[in-house]
């Protein structure tokens, strides 16, 4: 499948800051079942892109602009050709052994809600069913809901009220697994949605989880389902502040608003085929 992606994310301030800084983790990888064609990166303001790869094997981008600005666009264009893998995750970078996915983070400690809903579903069969039943259990109890959370959000809060975004259900999946001594990692990139619905206000976020003689799988447990090929991976991370697809800080200036807009479409030569 090849999709064709556009993302703008447009920055209007109400009282322009004297400088912005923003470090970007908008560009994917080729690994296998993912080849990445034209991928390029526009910034409205007259700026300098620094490419960087971060310690997971990210691409990022830097850079800095000198106010006053009043609105900051960032334009995100290219084609990435995808193959049916079954969730098996390979020929991507992996500088750390999978034990460092352990590691808890502030918004992935499960607390004890989260640890008992995982330890109730341990039984005799693989970490690989375990990992499945997780992922149906958790997408039949949650709610997707854009209202209650955000940025900050921990696992445990949006499991308390078993509503959130794509973020949450992520965070939520990574806190049991590590509860079950399973490695998981946060993804973030974009979905391809078979609905039709090709205008979106976000990007996307799912999970990879290391399984024994496997390697690492993808689960998206927001849809309930395991990787496919309409998921385009872009970064990774111990949890969304490691692999967010944005982040920076701004001097001076008041409140901000944002505006994210992503379209994803298939080629449409394949369409015809």
């Amino acid at each position: 499948m090849r999709i064709l992606i556009a993302h703008d994310t447009i920055y209007r301030y109400a009282n322009p800051p004297a400088s912005v800084v923003q470090v970007l983790r908008l560009t994917p990888r080729n690994h296998d079942g993912q080849y990445v064609g034209a991928w390029r990166i526009e910034i409205s303001a007259d700026c300098r892109l620094d490419a960087h790869e971060d310690s997971f094997g990210n691409l990022t981008h830097a850079f800095s602009v000198d106010g006053p600005v009043e609105e900051l666009t960032i334009h995100v264009e290219g084609d990435v050709d995808t193959e049916d893998t079954h969730g098996v995750i390979r020929g991507t970078i992996e500088r750390f052994p999978p034990a460092l996915f352990l590691r808890e983070t502030a918004l992935t400690v499960p607390g004890p809600d989260i640890a008992d809903f995982a330890a109730a579903l341990k039984g005799d069969g693989s970490t690989l069913d375990l990992l499945h039943n997780l992922l149906t259990r958790l997408y039949g109890e949650m709610t997707f809901d854009a209202d209650p959370t955000h940025a900050a959000t921990t696992a445990a809060e949006a499991f308390a009220i078993r509503r959130g975004v794509c973020q949450d259900f992520a965070h939520i999946f990574i806190a049991a697994a590590r509860s079950l001594g399973i490695p998981a990692r946060y993804v973030s990139g974009y979905f391809f949605r078979s609905d039709g619905v090709n205008d979106q206000n976000a990007g996307h976020a799912w999970v990879e989880a290391h399984v024994p003689d496997l390697g690492w799988v993808a689960f998206d447990p927001a849809n309930g389902i395991s990787a496919t090929p309409a998921h385009l991976r872009v970064a990774v991370g111990l949890d969304y502040l490691g692999a967010a697809p944005i982040r920076g800080t701004r001097y001076g200036g008041g409140a901000e608003s944002l505006c994210v807009r992503v379209r994803l479409q298939q080629a449409q030569q394949q369409i015809q085929n």
